[in-house]
């Protein structure tokens, strides 16, 4: 298969940078300073063992790419940007294209699926940063990441199948899961600790902010009668593979803030927050949590810089 990353951030250029290692046919989909300095001296992929410089193709657009029938795109921008690159997608790419969602959140797949019939889900697991044009690092010092896939709304196929296999050459954990989307609702949940780190100080007060965004999201996924799988089950699917590097290792809201690039809060915490009004389950901390991101993104100030205690105190 040939793959296209259609946005070439923290995750989706660690998965690229990995694939076209692996000998895999890729071509990134970037902007801005990122895509000029891959285009000039390639994308730097700093790993646990190395740091490697990639000549990785890569294109401003869809309208740059040759399309043919065993091209797939993996989706790896922001949820806030999901309805511009299928905008784009939706101008070159062939209908009976297959677009896999690797993103956070769970409102992706739906999106896509409205253009596009062959839509796959990925739950991703895999700690990166992107915070330097041209320079993505890969966050985990065992396996690079876990990114088991599915059919969206639900299903296995051959085509899940082949990116599996793929992606377990370029060093990933990889398995298709036809109950993918249970997966997908376990990892928002714990993407709720992405708007805690991007907007509350690190301090005492942080498990209890969690644990009751945690609470409220588990009533509104209980009233809305959707499926997840347990913790439990989660924890063993991850346990030895992902092992951090050491330093910092901020959320992916966290990062974006810092780069003044905008925020997916909407569909992190903001999912709860929808969910919660859609069946009657108040969500006060998620709504707090979704509204201080917000904040922060349109003043500027510093990401993770509001005391706990005193947003606690606040609700």
């Amino acid at each position: 298969m040939r793959y296209v990353i259609f946005g070439a951030g923290a995750v989706g250029g660690v998965v690229g940078g990995l694939l076209h290692r692996a000998g895999v046919d890729v071509t990134l989909v970037a902007r801005g300073d990122h895509l000029r300095v891959i285009r000039e001296r390639g994308l730097t992929l700093d790993t646990p063992e190395a740091v490697l410089r990639l000549d990785v193709p890569v294109v401003a657009d869809a309208g740059e790419l040759t399309w043919t029938e065993d091209t797939v795109v993996l989706l790896s921008v922001k949820s806030q940007q999901t309805e511009a690159a299928l905008e784009d997608l939706a101008a070159y790419a062939p209908p009976s294209t297959p677009v896999v969602a690797m993103q956070n959140g769970v409102a992706n797949e739906p999106r896509i699926l409205r253009r596009f019939a062959r839509t796959y889900a990925i739950h991703v697991v895999l700690p990166a940063t992107f915070l330097t044009p041209g320079t993505v690092v890969q966050g985990s010092g065992n396996r690079p990441g876990i990114l088991d896939i599915g059919r969206y709304p639900a299903g296995v196929d051959e085509t899940a199948g082949a990116i599996a296999n793929d992606l377990v050459e370029a060093g990933f954990l990889s398995e298709p899961r036809a109950d993918i989307m249970a997966w997908k609702h376990r990892k928002l949940l714990n993407n709720l600790g992405n708007g805690i780190n991007a907007a509350i100080a690190p301090g005492p007060s942080d498990e209890e902010i969690y644990a009751r965004c945690l609470a409220e999201a588990e009533a509104a996924l209980a009233a809305a009668g959707i499926s997840v799988v347990t913790a439990d089950e989660d924890r063993t699917r991850r346990a030895g593979h992902i092992t951090g590097r050491g330093g910092t290792n901020n959320s992916s809201t966290w990062q974006s803030l810092a780069r003044g690039s905008g925020v997916e809060i909407d569909y992190l915490s903001g999912e709860i927050v929808l969910l919660g009004r859609l069946h009657g389950v108040p969500t006060p901390v998620n709504e707090a949590i979704q509204r201080a991101v917000h904040d922060i993104a349109r003043t500027g100030a510093e990401p993770g810089s509001i005391d706990g205690t005193i947003f606690l105190a606040g609700l």
